[in-house]
């Protein structure tokens, strides 16, 4: 089984090395890694064209944003199976692309996997700063403002070609459209992976406290467009946060 990762990244000299490093670490072989670039210009472009062709494709280019990169992404992943590592995240260990391929393997009725993941500060110590615990799926959660880990789903690549792209209306939280179309709208069929995917970093593409209410807007204007009771469902998803903190 064929797992396509992407990365997409813009100006990320800091970090992306490590990102792409702990992708060709993964113990599991046939793995097909997209990085594309949004034609950053601080030396990111050196750092990835430094690994060769131990990256299978690399495109440097202007973008819309970082939905139409990953869009690019999908667009030119062949793998069965398609994952998004982002250029400031780390998989958890070694062997988390096995343990999804596995997964995929002994429930060959599922569209899409899942699992837990860590928040760390941005520094050498690393200090777990969130727990997001995924834990079993369950439709009725989603009207509470749940939502699994973005960087943790893993998805069949047939069903992205059946339901579709991140929708580019939505410039900062369309992951969260992206997951509700796919899960409240279409119920596919999504298992819950009882263990730790990815690593993220504080301050990165999509922990910038700097975004924060841009996203809780925006988050509104979707569930709104779900037909969801925003503020109700908004509020509660960002409790849900603020537990993960607390239990850290």
């Amino acid at each position: 089984m064929k797992v396509s990762v992407i990365t997409i990244c813009y100006n990320r000299k800091a970090t992306i090395g490590q990102s792409v490093k702990s992708v060709l670490a993964q113990d599991y072989t046939d793995i097909e890694y997209i990085v594309i670039d949004g034609n950053s210009t601080d030396g990111t472009q050196d750092i990835i064209q430094s690994f060769g062709d131990k990256i299978t494709t690399y495109i440097s280019e202007p973008d819309k944003g970082m939905y139409d990169a990953i869009n690019k992404g999908f667009a030119l992943a062949t793998g069965e199976v398609v994952g998004l590592m982002h250029s400031d995240d780390v998989f958890y260990d070694n062997c988390v692309v096995s343990k999804i391929v596995e997964a995929f393997k002994n429930n060959p009725d599922t569209d899409a996997i899942y699992g837990d993941g860590i928040y760390v500060t941005n520094d050498q110590d690393e200090k777990i700063v969130r727990n997001r615990i995924g834990g079993a799926y369950d439709y009725k959660k989603l009207k509470k403002g749940w939502l699994p880990l973005h960087p943790t789903v893993y998805i069949r690549k047939a069903t992205i070609n059946r339901l579709g792209n991140y929708d580019l209306n939505f410039k900062i939280a369309s992951d969260t459209e992206f997951l509700l179309r796919y899960l409240f709208k279409y119920k596919i069929n999504i298992l819950y992976l009882n263990t730790y995917i990815v690593k993220m970093r504080m301050g990165g593409m999509s922990t910038s406290y700097k975004r924060a209410l841009e996203v809780l807007k925006e988050d509104y204007r979707i569930y709104k467009y779900h037909n969801l009771a925003p503020l109700s469902v908004v509020f509660q998803k960002k409790m849900i946060a603020v537990m993960q903190y607390i239990k850290k």
